[in-house]
């Protein structure tokens, strides 16, 4: 493990907590990583929106649950971080999770800012779960199929409310997609500057800004693919999600070969 590893896994509730030996099943945090979670993000939603328009709302649901469930399955099956397996596994979770705070509050009726704050609330119930069993939020620490489970149920949670977000600063604040998109540009600064000028724990920060590059790239992918009486760019929800789709994979391509050389089998701690 580098040293800039070792920083990032270091906080309050991890001293004096034993981490089991194993195969890291996350890749390590880097420009790359950002670049990749924000098209996946983006992606999500640009191919939720073009599915639940193409067929019956019911149908793309399911198919959009059955795609999660084989990909959250070969995540688990894996033995260590596959580049691949787990940005298809974000990837499933940004589609689908966009279905479900789209189905609260299309299907159901519910306010985004209602909406918004129960999933905020389902995710701290799902920290401090995690945090009593495991003692530690780090990702550098999933080394076992329980803290596994924990981080994808995390990370479905942070998809669902960014969806819900960004939904609610677009329309019920009536900002539109752009300047949604750019706000939330702003607000992913928020941790790395408070962790590097304020010493924010660096699990806290990460867990910060992974939940805000949801609103992050669904505000722009909306913006590049609604149409203009919606304040957008009327580029469609097909291209978009297939160019960003082509954008996924050729950066999985990339971080595929960057771990490759530096071995992302090294055992957590």
């Amino acid at each position: 493990m580098t040293a800039d590893d070792a920083q990032q896994v270091r906080s309050p509730a991890a001293i004096g907590t034993a981490v089991p030996q194993g195969a890291s099943k996350v890749p390590a945090v880097t420009a790359a990583f950002w670049v990749t979670k924000a098209l996946t993000t983006g992606m999500g939603e640009s191919t939720s929106d073009f599915l639940v328009h193409r067929m019956p709302s019911v149908l793309a649901v399911v198919l959009g649950a059955v795609g999660l469930a084989v990909a959250i399955a070969l995540q688990l099956r894996a033995s260590r971080y596959r580049p691949w397996i787990y940005w298809l596994a974000v990837s499933m979770v940004g589609v689908f999770g966009t279905m479900a705070a789209d189905v609260v509050h299309v299907g159901l009726g519910v306010p985004y800012l209602v909406s918004t704050t129960a999933f905020a609330v389902a995710l701290a119930a799902v920290f401090v779960l995690w945090y009593r069993a495991e003692g530690t939020l780090s990702i550098h620490s999933i080394v076992t199929v329980r803290r596994e489970v924990f981080y994808w149920l995390a990370v479905m949670t942070t998809f669902a409310l960014g969806t819900a977000a960004g939904d609610m600063t677009a329309v019920t604040l009536h900002l539109g997609y752009l300047d949604s998109g750019v706000l939330f540009a702003v607000v992913i600064a928020i941790p790395a500057v408070a962790h590097a000028r304020f010493g924010l724990d660096p699990v806290v920060a990460f867990w910060f800004a992974y939940i805000v590059t949801r609103p992050l790239g669904a505000s722009f992918a909306d913006w590049l693919g609604v149409s203009r009486a919606r304040g957008g760019l009327d580029l469609g929800t097909g291209p978009v999600s297939l160019t960003l789709i082509l954008l996924i994979a050729v950066s999985v391509a990339f971080l595929a070969r960057t771990s490759s050389r530096m071995g992302d089998d090294r055992p957590a701690r």
